[in-house]
């Protein structure tokens, strides 16, 4: 259930729209604080790893051990996402991750801590940032409506991009004049600020559709989902082939500042606040970018701009010229990561949100946790130049995917679901959800000359079923009767056929619709459902479950 604001229906959205949601408007001032944390302990402990090492290699595992929780637990935690009440699973990770900030800050102010131990604290805030991550991507969707999604998604990208200007500029300064154990300690404050939020928000939970899902079935249903979605599957390509490249400046910035141009952490934290301040102008120029380009074309934008800025910091001599250049940087990082996430989100329904949501996350985390290990690997084996000319020449040849991999845009997409199919008429008993395999059969009766054009029409349709729940699905035509062809769909249980019932889409419904305009005959196609013999009822013999088209 969305909340009500003062919008007008008939009022066209605008980047201040979903500030008229005071719930909306509540956790992102709460994120607001929380993500300015965040970047005041990646400053502290990035630069705390650089002062007790001097091992390339180690400073930029800090981005793995960031990274690479979320490459581990982002599918688990997005499968919670959409089987557990969100709200309480939010709360859990946000204490989590408080009393760890908490416990870093105090060991580093007692001087008990080593490069070893800080990587390994982080890693801990990592893995709950991982669990909450899916999550916390998905809440908004219950705040606003899907109109207002994309302003609400690029606000989102603002909160975090203020903090990216502020809390660098902040943390810095605490470590210059006092210790990084502070920051830490002020990031564990942050974090109990938006458990408060989170605990006062009252939150409608929705009443279940169809019979529960397991956590491993709903694994495999997430999975399956993104296998036969073309639009989040090119989605999750070019989101890696971005994050590996992008990895370089993140993971090796410090160095650069530290080891290139030999300067201080304020130098380093203020090159991160010129980021930021780009990425929040970035946002104000959206509204007019989202005119002329598409997401497509703004990704390629993105990553262009990309290139330029790891070659500016491979060969740049100067600190003052990478004020500009990071300051561009920050643009395209919100253009980019924005257009991937909001064409993520407005392609997916709700019931299996948190998990596709979980599954862009882990690929993108992936990119940044595996690019961090390859450019700080190759900078400390050869030359830090020479990694960061390595990252710009991947990205550049990145941008060809935009050919087989193109960004689809989808806010005209309707993913309500349809619930058009009537329960299946059973005879002897009721099944167990757990009873199966299930075969579907829907005859057409289909004149030749339009077998071609059926044949497109039910390959569409094919992969609805494959990513709604079906494991094996198919269009046969009968020899003795060729007008007369067959789809079929197998399902491993009743329960999960119950459940595809539910998941079908008002979109997907166009496309049912198109395959059944083919048909011939006074009768609408017939639906016969087949279950596996014997059954486990009173029932010696069950015959098959006819239906009428529409009842599935």
């Amino acid at each position: 259930m969305i909340p009500s604001s003062t919008l007008s229906p008939d009022a066209k959205p605008t980047l201040w729209t979903p500030f008229t949601f005071s719930v909306f408007r509540a956790i992102w001032i709460a994120s607001v604080v929380s993500n300015i944390g965040t970047w005041m302990q990646n400053v502290a402990g990035v630069w705390l790893v650089t002062t007790l090492t001097t091992s390339a290699l180690l400073v930029a595992l800090m981005q793995t051990a960031t990274s690479l929780p979320a490459f581990l637990l982002s599918m688990p935690a997005g499968a919670m996402g959409d089987l557990i009440d969100r709200r309480k699973l939010l709360l859990l990770t946000q204490g989590f991750m408080a009393v760890v900030a908490v416990l870093l800050g105090t060991l580093t102010l007692l001087g008990e801590v080593s490069a070893l131990g800080v990587l390994g604290f982080t890693f801990l805030l990592g893995i709950g940032a991982a669990l909450n991550a899916p999550i916390w991507q998905t809440v908004t969707v219950e705040l606003v409506p899907r109109s207002v999604l994309p302003f609400a998604i690029t606000l989102n990208g603002v909160s975090n991009n203020i903090a990216r200007a502020v809390g660098p500029a902040i943390g810095g300064v605490i470590i210059a004049y006092y210790s990084p154990g502070w920051v830490f300690l002020l990031n564990g404050v942050s974090f109990v600020g938006t458990w408060f939020v989170v605990y006062n928000w009252k939150r409608t939970v929705e009443a279940a559709t169809g019979p529960a899902e397991n956590f491993m079935g709903a694994l495999r249903a997430g999975m399956r989902y993104v296998q036969y979605s073309p639009a989040i599957y090119a989605v999750l390509v070019r989101t890696f082939a971005f994050s590996f490249g992008a990895s370089a400046m993140w993971a090796l910035l410090s160095v650069v500042v530290a080891r290139r141009l030999h300067l201080n952490s304020g130098s380093y934290g203020v090159l991160l606040s010129w980021l930021g301040a780009g990425a929040v102008t970035g946002a104000f120029l959206m509204g007019r970018a989202g005119q002329r380009l598409n997401y497509n074309q703004r990704v390629l934008l993105g990553t262009l701009v990309f290139v330029g800025t790891n070659l500016c910091l491979a060969l740049v001599p100067s600190v003052y010229w990478l004020y500009p250049v990071m300051f561009l940087s920050g643009i395209a990082w919100l253009m980019t990561m924005t257009s991937f996430s909001t064409t993520v989100q407005l392609h997916v329904p709700k019931w299996v949100q948190a998990r596709v949501v979980s599954m862009y996350m882990l690929v993108f985390q992936a990119g940044l946790s595996l690019g961090s290990v390859a450019w700080g690997e190759l900078a400390d084996r050869v030359s830090l130049e020479l990694a960061l000319i390595a990252a710009a020449g991947w990205m550049l040849v990145g941008m060809a995917l935009a050919l087989p991999f193109p960004m689809r845009q989808a806010e005209g997409l309707n993913l309500e679901p349809a619930e058009h199919w009537p329960d299946p008429i059973v005879e002897g008993g009721d099944i167990d959800p757990d009873d199966g395999p299930v075969v579907v059969m829907i005859e057409y009766q289909v004149d030749p000359a339009d077998w071609a054009a059926f044949r497109q029409a039910a390959s569409q349709l094919t992969r609805l079923r494959l990513r709604d729940g079906a494991l094996r699905a198919g269009v046969f035509s009968d020899v003795a009767n060729p007008q007369k062809i067959t789809e079929f769909f197998y399902v491993a249980t009743w329960g999960e056929h119950e459940r595809q019932h539910h998941r079908f889409t008002k979109e997907d419904l166009a496309v049912e619709t198109r395959v059944q305009q083919f048909h011939m005959g006074p009768e609408p196609p017939r639906v016969t459902h087949f279950l596996s013999f014997p059954r486990t009822t009173n029932v010696e013999v069950a015959a098959p479950y006819e239906t009428l088209e529409g009842q599935r």
